[in-house]
């Protein structure tokens, strides 16, 4: 018997299926027809534009001035010692989101990409090719590792670097392929429900569903600009208030919060002052803060969590435009001062 829905269908199977080293194929299923290619078109994209992976952004090599120099001793020119370079994948060990390395190779050798892995960094494509030099020469180079997601030209990178680096186009992606298939599955007598296939590859840096993941993350956190909207429409008032919220003590400054040295220096850096600045953030917001490491991270939720005042903390809408608007006095004046 027919009937009329008041709510989409909601998907209720997913599969994941290892093709290969660093490949799987993921199934969802079942959608309403149209919902399929809704959710992953742009989960596609995400994949490709907003998963986190690493490479070089500069070399700097004893010798050389520019990329169309060239190198006594070296099988290749330097503008072919630059191409092979970004065909090898550094992973950078620990939190840190930018290292310089630097290696010297002497006497008749092949140089490959497990040559270059050190206490800083690892490489995920170890047979990668980089350079041939004979018995007489000596290649001394340094690199800058850099995270950092989608494609950033060296025009980009250029004024970042010092002048006795050459800035390269940095491919940070490690998503190498990313597709999807939209199937139809019978759901009772109804065939035209769907299924979406998505196969998804990556080099290594980090495994296809870790970077499936980084691309929910990224898509619910775009979304989550319309949270304001829910907040307006449906949401009751917040018992939070500015009656019972303690301004004295959300405004004093982050040193009072007794954080190590280089959790405090991280906030200092992103001009991070108050209190208050930490507990309005989202939790997007602070793990994105430039350098703030994974123990940092940690720690300022722990000391937040302890003040009463938690990072995203849930502000009636009063509150939080006021306490923005004391924020924005203090540093004013601070500056004036």
């Amino acid at each position: 018997m027919k009937k009329i829905n008041t709510s989409a269908y909601m998907p209720t199977e997913i599969e994941v299926e290892n093709l290969a080293a660093n490949k799987v194929q993921i199934n969802a299923y079942p959608f309403e027809s149209g919902f399929a290619v809704t959710l992953a078109h742009p989960l596609r994209r995400l994949l490709l534009s907003s998963t986190v992976g690493s490479a070089p952004t500069a070399v700097k090599i004893e010798g050389v001035t520019h990329e169309f120099d060239s190198m006594r001793g070296m099988l290749e020119d330097v503008a072919l010692f630059i191409i092979n370079l970004k065909n090898i994948r550094f992973k950078i060990k620990g939190d840190e989101k930018r290292v310089e390395v630097n290696y010297t190779f002497s006497g008749s050798k092949e140089i490959k990409g497990s040559d270059l892995c050190n206490a800083l960094v690892d490489i995920v494509t170890p047979e990668a090719y980089l350079a041939t030099i004979n018995e007489d020469a000596e290649l001394s180079f340094s690199l800058i590792i850099e995270k950092g997601i989608g494609y950033v030209p060296s025009e980009n990178i250029r004024g970042l670097v010092g002048d006795d680096y050459i800035a390269l186009d940095a491919f940070f992606t490690p998503v190498k392929r990313a597709v999807y298939d939209i199937e139809n599955v019978l759901v009772e007598d109804n065939p035209n429900y769907e299924k979406i296939v998505f196969t998804i590859e990556t080099d290594g840096l980090v495994s296809p569903i870790e970077a499936f993941k980084n691309a929910l993350e990224a898509m619910y956190a775009q979304m989550s600009v319309f949270n304001g909207i829910l907040d307006i429409a449906v949401a009751p008032k917040s018992e939070h208030s500015s009656d019972n919220v303690e301004f004295g003590k959300l405004l004093q400054s982050i040193e009072e919060l007794g954080l190590s040295a280089r959790s405090y220096n991280c906030l200092d850096r992103a001009e991070v002052k108050y209190i208050a600045e930490l507990s309005l953030m989202s939790e997007l917001e602070l793990k994105n803060l430039k350098n703030l490491g994974k123990k940092s991270l940690e720690e300022i939720r722990q000391v937040m969590e302890e003040s009463g005042y938690p990072v995203g903390f849930n502000f009636s809408e009063e509150t939080a435009t006021l306490l923005a608007k004391k924020i924005q006095d203090l540093k004013s004046e601070a500056n004036e001062g």
